[in-house]
């Protein structure tokens, strides 16, 4: 997958091996975790505040674009005004034509993911958002086939408004559970990468209340990643989770101008997806 070698000086630069010299080095990761505890994230409680509170009043803000958190839970303010028609964030780079390509494993059974970015665009709460179609074989076999919809504010956040989400079975669809539209039955946008990542930042992803809650933490931006694509240095890592599945945890790698390396389950049931190949048209 030879998406434009543009390595950013300020992200995750790749040391490129010599020509010729292939090597298949099953995900080494310079990662310093202790298991349950967040990394980097110290928790203090002033007398007569609570944690509730708290985030109540914490609100991230981009020039017109919100995300607050309340009494009635998570809400944003879009403005379409506020969005650009390309997703070039050096962490999560969306060119049209290309093709990113993982493999791993998933419970000892091999898995296979090909996110395509499309030519199309999809309008959602008024924001024109790239499409990017997103298939996850297993033993061979089509099991999942989604349909995200993307789009990136002027301060370089990249939002996630929604998917169309269909499983598999023998080849015919047997579910569209998971799907949702930003705006449609109070379903809200997230943010899946930040324009300036530090490390502490804590964000949503999605939300549609008991059925999309996604959210990310940043813990590092010096982490050291190698993937059958190349070995990586100073790459950004978050970790992931959402309170409909607890007891599930990822931690997902990314790199500045590739995008996202590798993901690893760190709780719950085993899966590991590594980057193997970048495809442009």
């Amino acid at each position: 997958m030879l998406i434009t070698a543009m390595l950013f000086v300020s992200g995750c630069s790749q040391n490129t091996p010599e020509e010729d010299t292939t090597e298949e080095t099953g995900g080494e990761v310079t990662e310093e975790v202790t298991e349950g505890a967040m990394e980097g994230t110290t928790e203090e409680t002033t007398e007569g505040v609570t944690e509730e509170a708290t985030e109540e009043a914490t609100e991230e803000t981009t020039e017109g674009v919100m995300e607050t958190e309340g009494e009635g839970g998570y809400s944003s303010v879009i403005n379409p005004d506020d969005f650009v028609e390309v997703v070039d964030n050096p962490y999560f780079p969306l060119t049209p034509g290309t093709t990113f390509v993982y493999e791993g494993e998933s419970e000892s059974e091999p898995i296979r993911d090909e996110v395509y970015v499309t030519n199309e665009m999809r309008t959602v709460m008024g924001v024109k958002t790239i499409v990017v179609r997103d298939r996850e074989f297993e033993d061979g076999e089509l099991a999942e086939e989604t349909f995200d919809w993307y789009a990136q504010d002027k301060d370089g956040n990249v939002w996630y408004f929604g998917e169309d989400s269909r499983e598999y079975d023998e080849g015919e669809v047997v579910s569209t559970e998971g799907s949702w539209e930003a705006g449609v039955n109070g379903a809200q946008p997230g943010i899946i990468m930040k324009g300036n990542p530090q490390v502490g930042d804590t964000y949503r992803q999605e939300y549609l209340a008991g059925e999309a809650e996604d959210m990310a933490e940043v813990i590092s931006l010096n982490e050291s990643v190698s993937v059958p694509y190349g070995p990586f240095e100073n790459c950004l890592k978050t970790r992931e989770w959402t309170p409909l599945e607890p007891g599930t945890e990822e931690n997902k790698y990314y790199a500045a101008g590739t995008g996202l390396l590798m993901e690893i389950t760190v709780r719950g049931e085993a899966e590991e997806l590594e980057l193997v190949e970048i495809i442009t048209e």
